[in-house]
């Protein structure tokens, strides 16, 4: 990311359930801080903490609540069954839901039955057993209301190729926002793409192929046309990018310095990429020589590629993938 886009990248905004932000809002009064969220990616972001439970009007302590199905049907209660808040955490969901459109991205607390965003635990009837196919009722109302906002839960933030995944969907989500809040033309779709073509390409092949041929109808309005393109773009994402991919991506950058790099130098760099697709090193080491050749030899289409920099070096996210 250059100065300008860092600038705007102030303005990020992500809910994240209270605990989470390490506020004691729990059914016991403890909380659930993450020293990731807090502490690193805390430093350039704002949070909009939140707990459904407390905001509802549940006390602090209180009885646990847990997801029940009846007849097919997901409650959320107390284990007996009383105190029923289905309603209110729904309700009260689709009321956040309408705020978190400003978001651009929120982090849920796992297996909680009003925030998990999938395998909560459901009870049946009688208490005897459970499944863990529940999604807790306040973050589906979000993620329904914003199908494209990025979405994570705390536990799964701990696995280093998701919590990669999840920051870098902010940013570009964010740089959307910021580029949507002025009419769209197709100059500034097209520029708009132009920076994630090897982002793409790194998660899904076919998808990047598929955005380049939507940009080239002539047949959609710019209005649809932007529609589906963060809809497909925000979607290929979502896919996991893997050494295979990652190394393809690379490979593909490593031929615009062809004509400028030695022998030695490309027979370094392809070692480099290489030793990264056999696990031996992790992304930012190909990457630093990549834009050790950048700096020596500029070349603008490059320089702007969100692949690169897709998040601030401080938080060295790509040191462990």
């Amino acid at each position: 990311m250059n100065k300008q886009q860092l600038a705007d990248m102030d303005k990020i905004t992500i809910g994240i359930s209270a605990c989470v932000h390490g506020e004691n809002v729990r059914f016991d009064a403890s909380s659930k801080p993450s020293h990731f969220c807090i502490k690193e990616l805390g430093e350039y972001v704002t949070y909009q903490p939140i707990c459904p439970e407390v905001a509802i009007g549940l006390p602090v302590p209180r009885p646990t609540i847990r997801q029940i199905s009846k007849n097919d049907v997901i409650h959320v209660s107390r284990p007996d069954g009383s105190g029923d808040v289905t309603e209110a955490l729904s309700e009260y969901g689709k009321k956040i839901a309408k705020i978190a459109k400003n978001f651009s991205g929120f982090i849920f607390c796992a297996k909680s039955p009003s925030c998990g965003m999938e395998r909560v635990k459901v009870y049946d009837e009688a208490g005897k057993g459970s499944v863990s196919t529940g999604i807790g009722v306040f973050a589906a109302e979000i993620m329904k209301a914003n199908p494209l906002l990025p979405c994570e839960e705390n536990g799964r933030l701990n696995d280093a190729v998701i919590r990669e995944n999840f920051v870098a969907r902010v940013y570009a989500y964010r740089m959307w926002q910021s580029l949507s809040q002025e009419p769209m033309t197709k100059h500034k779709l097209m520029e708009f793409h132009t920076q994630f073509k090897y982002t793409v390409m790194s998660h899904d092949l076919v998808a990047y192929k598929e955005l380049g041929q939507l940009l080239a109808r002539a047949d959609l309005d710019v209005e649809t046309m932007a529609e589906q393109y963060i809809t497909g773009l925000m979607t290929a994402l979502k896919m996991k990018a893997t050494r295979k991919k990652h190394s393809n991506t690379l490979q593909h950058i490593q031929g615009y310095f062809s004509n400028e790099l030695s022998p030695m130098e490309k027979q370094e760099l392809s070692g480099q990429i290489d030793e990264y697709r056999k696990g031996l090193v992790p992304l930012f080491v190909p990457l630093t020589l990549i834009k050790h050749h950048l700096m020596r030899f500029p070349k603008a289409y490059l320089q702007k590629q969100f692949y690169l920099s897709p998040h601030p070096a401080e938080l060295k996210l790509r040191y462990s993938l």
